[in-house]
């Protein structure tokens, strides 16, 4: 069977089992198969592909057309200017999330030496890509998941970022230690009931306890709230992505705690993503 045959093959798969992107995920897993670019498979189509390749191949269209997503099958996914290793103890990096990049780029334009505090690390994304664009920063990351941290600690080392970042496995609760200039958090924020309700290749593979946010979606907001008013120096700023929503609820609990709203940040639906606040 050459590339043609086995793209075309698993395209069709995908697309009965209801997967919208059944082609470009049919050519991404056959690229990550054979280690070379989407490039090389159209200008290749009629080269035959060994049976163990089209074994492994037909693995993974399996486990895509039960809904797995595609970072969890090639356990890699692209986030801001870096590419990061991801399992599934992690949750998926979306490009929604890259807002809190620009929003920080844009609060830190002639600082220097600032301390970040990642609350809620998982794989790093944000906080790597942070001390990636800012090289006299200096960060630290908590998850309460230790696989979280392991692998967080795994993409420092390949960002070469490893000696500009402390890792700390716990609670937020628990967590008391140094001041910072800034503190980002995406915290789960969906409610308990609405989980049900989020796309197969979500709820059934993505780790509940990343999506999870209780009964009203801001238990854990509330505690990166009142953990990051105690953590932060006065006129520090925080940085919280939010749910749909949630932005009136988000903005009282804030005021309350002592914060200024500077500006809610909308994403690429026109929905309220994230709130930027100032400690008074």
């Amino acid at each position: 069977m050459n590339i043609l045959e086995a793209l075309n093959k698993g395209s069709t798969k995908l697309k009965r089992n209801n997967i919208n992107s059944f082609q470009i995920d049919s050519e991404i897993l056959l690229s990550e198969i054979i280690q070379k670019d989407r490039k090389f498979l159209i200008l290749n189509l009629d080269k035959e592909l060994k049976k163990e390749t089209l074994q492994n191949f037909d693995d993974l269209i399996s486990q895509r057309s039960k809904g797995k997503p595609i970072a969890y099958l090639t356990k890699k996914k692209s986030f801001w200017k870096d590419i990061f290793e991801i399992t599934s103890d992690v949750l998926i990096p979306r490009p929604d999330t890259e807002i809190i990049i620009e929003e920080f780029l844009n609060l830190t334009k002639n600082k220097n030496n600032l301390k970040i505090l990642d609350i809620g690390v998982g794989s790093g994304c944000i906080l790597l890509s942070l001390l990636r664009e800012k090289k006299n920063f200096t960060g630290v990351g908590i998850d309460i998941s230790k696989k979280c941290i392991d692998l967080c600690r795994k993409n420092s080392l390949k960002l070469g970022l490893y000696k500009k970042v402390k890792l700390f496995n716990s609670d937020v609760d628990n967590f008391n230690y140094g001041k910072y200039d800034l503190i980002v958090s995406n915290p789960p924020y969906i409610k308990s009931c609405d989980l049900s309700y989020l796309d197969r290749d979500i709820v059934d593979f993505e780790p509940i306890t990343a999506l999870d946010g209780g009964i009203n979606g801001l238990s854990n907001i509330l505690k990166v709230i009142n953990k990051s008013s105690k953590l932060i120096k006065i006129n520090g700023r925080l940085i919280l992505e939010i749910g749909f929503g949630q932005k009136n609820d988000v903005k009282r609990i804030l005021v309350n705690r002592g914060f200024y709203i500077n500006k809610v940040v909308k994403d690429f639906s026109n929905n309220d993503r994230c709130i930027i606040s100032t400690k008074l």
